[in-house]
């Protein structure tokens, strides 16, 4: 988001947080008449979108009512959207929307294989923007400096692109993150904080598809910043963040003391700062962000699903009194909540921007799925998202599940409790929230703490179990091993009936609980990023079934030298 400012010489920090406050006071009047925000919303998508092929296959032009919508329209996935979908990206006018999306965003599914998510000029003014710009609302109130110098934001998701790929019909098919939102639809006030940073743009060449070296020459132009935010949305690339500054200290030394950037010359060598930093790297032995940004303040990123396992420590690394602000609960295909407050992990729904309908999360989705809606769900439980909005998605499963935390401005608020995505080898119907939950549960009543975890189904004499992959942050004892994974197995079976009773009928045998070093799943990251794949879409998986994903993570290549993986059943 780089686009130039049409109106230099303004003070655009106080301009845009003016925009943000907005934009959140206005969400904040929608939440007192979430059912007439529907309505509107609904009647705005019908009538905009009635002429187009898929408006015309189902009759907006004669609905009237939701319950009419409902029936007219079947729940529906990504993949059975995906022949619209494609016809728009070849160039197709008027198939889902009235209006031509000006850009597809990407969108990596369960399968891995890359979504277009078609996103149109009316979609971003009336559905993205107002959410885009409140998100910020938490970090500007409490946080104002972060916009008051350049250097003071790390955005590790920002990741422009001069040349990025198209569709079929030449559209650009990009993660959202690397948009430039003023260019493409007339919005230059949206650059968000970071991207105005000395290491947004690169000065010096590198490959778009190498994202190990991007993420080191904005590290190492960091580290000469007095960063005072790290935004990372994925908190996966938050916690990569401690462990690459360790593993490329010697080579940022080295270049700031040579005046390199990626081995070119950069700016004036500068030995004293070179001499500063390797002076804190022998005070505290191991360099962390805290030590490189004392004035560290903040970390915007999402803070539920496996993050809440690891993230007090994670903090830690970057300060003792740093503040984790929730990321909003929103996917490529549009937003679901946004945190209007310092809530931990929650946010309010987003009324003005979709038609949400909720279903039961252990329920199978079908077409004629029942539905419910906002004002209908119950705090302590978890349901699967359901959207419309005008930018051509109706009745969108979007295959995340969220749970309702409690009720705040008359509706229900929500936080992302991971993907639909289950594991069901023999009845048990496990989802991911379910496991952390229970994962959280066997580490408080352990007393133990670790770093990440992942799982899959193993077999062996017939016998299948869960193999649990954990990352211990201080080393487990067999007996300490042994009673996590027996409160694991007692927090399952209370999660989920379906593994209850493959537990009681013999169909699958007590968890196990596989040991590996501390840094194990930093290096599978760093292996999975450095193989192409964006740092954005690496994110933290609960079940790994894939046979050489899951041998990448626990086998040789992730055992430290003398620390072998440790197995123990109850």
């Amino acid at each position: 988001m780089n686009s130039a400012d049409p109106r230099p010489g303004t003070d655009r920090a106080a301009r845009y947080t003016a925009r943000v406050l907005a934009e959140r006071a206005t969400l904040l009047a929608a939440l007192g008449d979430p059912a007439g925000h529907r309505r509107q919303v609904l009647d705005d998508l019908l009538r905009f979108n009635a002429g187009t092929d898929y408006g015309t296959a189902h009759g907006f032009a004669r609905i009237r009512t939701l319950d009419e919508y409902r029936a007219a329209v079947p729940l529906q996935t990504y993949a059975d959207l995906e022949p619209w979908i494609e016809r728009s990206a070849a160039g197709e006018a008027g198939v889902l929307t009235a209006d031509r999306p000006a850009v597809f965003f990407t969108s990596s599914g369960t399968t891995g294989a890359h979504k277009k998510i078609p996103v149109t000029p009316r979609f971003m003014r009336t559905t993205f923007f107002p959410f885009y710009y409140a998100a910020w609302a938490p970090l500007l109130r409490h946080f104002p400096e972060v916009l008051h110098r350049p250097d003071a934001v790390l955005n590790l998701k920002h990741d422009p692109l001069t040349r990025p790929p198209t569709t079929a019909s030449g559209r650009p098919h990009v993660g959202a993150s690397q948009v430039d939102f003023g260019e493409t639809f007339g919005e230059p006030l949206s650059r968000e904080p970071g991207t105005d940073a000395p290491w947004a743009a690169l000065p010096v060449p590198v490959a778009a598809q190498d994202h190990l070296e991007k993420a080191y020459l904005r590290l190492r132009l960091a580290v000469a910043g007095d960063v005072r935010c790290v935004i990372g949305i994925n908190p996966a690339m938050v916690a990569a963040l401690p462990h690459q500054l360790r593993l490329w200290w010697p080579r940022i030394v080295k270049e700031i003391r040579d005046g390199t950037l990626g081995g070119l010359p950069h700016t004036a060598p500068d030995p004293a700062r070179a001499a500063e930093l390797e002076r804190i790297a022998d005070r505290f032995g191991t360099v962390r962000p805290a030590h490189v940004w004392p004035r560290m303040r903040s970390l915007f990123c999402w803070t539920t699903g496996l993050a809440t396992l690891y993230l007090p420590r994670l903090r830690e690394e970057f300060g003792p009194g740093v503040t984790v602000l929730p990321a909003p609960v929103a996917a490529s295909e549009g937003p679901v909540a946004v945190a209007l407050d310092r809530h931990a992990c929650a946010g309010s729904p987003v009324v003005t921007a979709s038609v949400y309908e909720f279903a039961d999360a252990d329920a199978d989705l079908a077409p004629d799925t029942p539905t419910l809606l906002a004002e209908d769900l119950e705090p302590g439980r978890d349901y699967h998202v359901v959207f419309s909005h005008v930018g051509g998605l109706y009745r969108y499963a979007v295959g995340d599940v969220v749970r309702v935390v409690d009720r705040a401005h008359g509706v229900p608020r929500l936080a992302y409790a991971g993907r639909a995505t289950r594991s069901d080898h023999a009845g048990e119907r496990l989802r991911d929230a379910q496991v952390v939950r229970a994962l959280s549960g066997a580490l408080d009543a352990t007393g133990l703490e670790l770093h990440n975890a992942a799982t899959r189904v193993e077999s062996a004499d017939g016998t299948a179990r869960y193999t649990v992959a954990v990352a211990p942050t201080t080393p487990w004892h067999d007996d300490e091993s042994a009673a996590f994974s027996a409160r694991l197995d007692e927090g399952l079976a209370r999660e989920s009936p379906g593994y209850r009773s493959a537990r009681a009928t013999g169909r699958l045998a007590a968890p196990t609980a596989l040991r590996l070093p501390a840094d194990a799943f930093l290096r599978d990251w760093q292996d999975t990023v450095a193989g192409g794949v964006r740092p954005t879409q690496v994110k933290d998986r609960m079940f790994r079934q894939d046979p050489a994903a899951w041998a990448r993570l626990v086998g040789p290549a992730a055992t430290a030298p003398g620390s072998p993986p440790q197995e123990d059943a109850v």
